[in-house]
């Protein structure tokens, strides 16, 4: 199995970092192939500037970021939430990198598309300030719906499964270690 683990929190020393990492290790004890791409290392402009109107050309790490994706069976995605969705960066990564063509294709005079991304599946990692039951109950999961359903599914990446970790930012110690060894396991069972 290939595997592409995306960080996508804007600071290198977040603790989705240390989760990233966590998977990481976890999966290098099995015979996958992982690679990884952390939005806090890579340089590119999130601005669909005129959307699709007219291209923009893919800085080269975003190049690399397509056939990192196309190379990968199973992505890892490990994002915070805030404002009830992902961070800025990395809804501009989607936006630039997943685009008509590389991740799905109208079809002429038809309402539907083709699903390019079909036969990956994925992992979401999301951090939370939130208690779950909250997010769940108050907040719908909505921010999971848009990961999962707008933008994973609607180019054919399926089946896509949550893990939540929260709530983070009053959390030991103890219990950070414990979140950590969870990432792990996730890795080593490559789920």
């Amino acid at each position: 199995m290939n595997i592409l683990v995306i960080n996508g929190h804007p600071d290198p020393e977040s603790f989705c970092s240390a989760l990233s990492h966590a998977y990481m290790e976890g999966a290098s004890s099995t015979t996958a192939q992982i690679r990884t791409i952390d939005l806090s290392q890579i340089e590119f402009d999130p601005n669909l500037k005129y959307g699709y109107r007219k291209r923009t050309e893919l800085e080269s790490d975003l190049q690399e970021a397509q056939e990192l994706i196309r190379w990968a069976n199973h992505l890892v995605i490990v994002y915070p939430t805030w404002w009830g969705t992902m961070p800025a960066i990395l809804k501009g990564f989607f936006d630039r990198v997943f685009l008509p063509g590389f991740a799905y294709k109208y079809r002429t005079d038809s309402p539907l598309w083709d699903k390019l991304l079909t036969g990956k599946t994925a992992r979401l990692i999301v951090t939370m300030d939130t208690p779950a039951w909250y997010n769940r109950l108050i907040y719908r999961q909505a921010g999971h719906l848009v990961m999962k359903r707008n933008i994973l599914h609607f180019c054919g990446i399926k089946p896509v499964r949550v893990t939540e970790i929260s709530p983070v930012n009053s959390s030991s110690e103890k219990q950070r270690a414990k979140w950590l060894e969870k990432a792990r396991q996730l890795g080593s069972k490559l789920a």
